[in-house]
């Protein structure tokens, strides 16, 4: 969401430096030359927050401010005060007026920045780009002094295209990150002292990176230190060894990854259900979290037809057959015809379990396709 920042300010140099400290940032900066112009352009654009100076011609900061937190429109847009006077008394008068925060005169363009982004949620430019599925490239760093706990990550994720990158110095990793805006940060919680912790704190703290989700990376038993990095809000817990499950499955919602085309496919005029081979506990989530949305997906596209394929396996799956129980429970519940794909010996097998026996199955896609079209079954 784009952020909109009034400048009101008699000095283009100042209105510049504004203008130029929030370039990387997703904002729309608006600009006027004294008061009685700021006003009006308050008035006109309904800004988020207004960065004003004090000394100006027509129309000084202190009459702005009285007339912007008399009218009913604009008094709850928050105001940044300007002063070239750092004295308690001039300080002391804005604050009686209700500004949100003031800066004295000169300043440099990140203070400028960390000031508003107290105010206001200051989205780096391209951070809500196209959502990205779970088999695009996404960008890692791994923050370890150990550079086996970087390659073991690389093999965790080898399956995918995800690319991931070491830093072994804490001071590099907050240049990189402003640098490059990477999409996730994976920081040892055993480096030296407590600069995981503080390098976590420093990334929070920077408007240019507090958006990026940021994982701790520890040993299991390490208790404490687990604690501890929920408590100070680092977005997951990954545990040494790492479990690549784990770690996907954690990626995949602090990022929104959008998986769900691995599972879930508009075929013709059919909603297909895929069940991978190398299904688990965490592939059963994924099937689970996507599917209410898919079938009401189907039904208000006019589809009436669904296909769940079981073909991946010789025989039934416990865990599977569950989530298949689910599945096929969803699709009577929106009124979907189906048919369920699967091997001979998957079907003899469900026919002797009660949550399965009703089932109607089909050897291959083809044939699901021609029995729920009501055609003749392809020889």
């Amino acid at each position: 969401m784009e952020v909109k920042i009034l400048s009101v300010d008699d000095s283009k140099t100042i209105r510049l430096i504004i203008s130029r400290a929030f370039k990387k940032f997703n904002c729309r900066i608006l600009e006027a030359c004294n008061g009685v112009e700021g006003l009006a352009v308050a008035s006109r654009e309904k800004p988020d927050v207004i960065i004003l100076d004090i000394t100006m011609p027509v129309m000084d900061g202190y009459e702005t401010l009285a007339k912007i937190k008399a009218d009913p429109d604009l008094k709850k847009i928050p105001v940044v005060m300007l002063t070239a006077e750092a004295g308690r008394d001039n300080v002391t008068r804005i604050a009686k007026m209700g500004v949100r925060d003031y800066l004295v005169k000169p300043f440099k363009e990140d203070l400028v920045v960390e000031r508003i982004s107290r105010i206001v949620d200051l989205q780096p430019k391209g951070q809500k780009a196209e959502k990205k599925k779970f088999d695009d490239p996404i960008n890692v760093y791994v923050v370890d002094d150990k550079p086996a706990i970087v390659e073991i990550v690389k093999n965790s994720v080898s399956d995918t295209p995800w690319k991931i990158e070491g830093i072994t110095k804490i001071g590099d990793t907050v240049d990189a990150c402003q640098k490059n805006n990477p999409d996730l940060v994976l920081i040892s919680l055993s480096l030296d002292g407590s600069g995981g912790f503080e390098l976590f704190t420093s990334l929070r703290s920077n408007p240019q990176t507090k958006h990026i989700p940021i994982f701790g990376l520890c040993v299991k038993i390490a208790n404490e230190e687990q604690t501890r990095a929920l408590e100070m809000g680092f977005d997951a817990v990954i545990t040494k060894p790492i479990n690549p499950d784990d770690l996907k499955a954690k990626v995949m919602p602090s990022l929104k990854l959008d998986d769900s085309h691995l599972f879930y496919a508009y075929k013709e005029d059919v909603l297909l259900v895929k069940f991978p081979a190398d299904f688990s506990t965490t592939v059963a989530g994924r099937i689970q979290s996507h599917l209410r949305s898919k079938m009401t997906d189907a039904v208000d596209s006019g589809l009436n037809k669904a296909i769940v394929d079981l073909s991946k396996f010789a025989s039934a799956d416990f865990d599977a057959i569950k989530t298949a129980i689910g599945v096929i429970e969803m699709i009577g519940e929106v009124g979907l015809n189906y048919r369920v794909v699967a091997s001979d010996a998957i079907s003899k097998e469900c026919a002797g379990i009660e949550e399965t026996n009703g089932w109607s199955f089909s050897s291959s896609y083809e044939e699901a396709v021609a029995e729920l079209s009501g055609a003749a079954v392809p020889a």
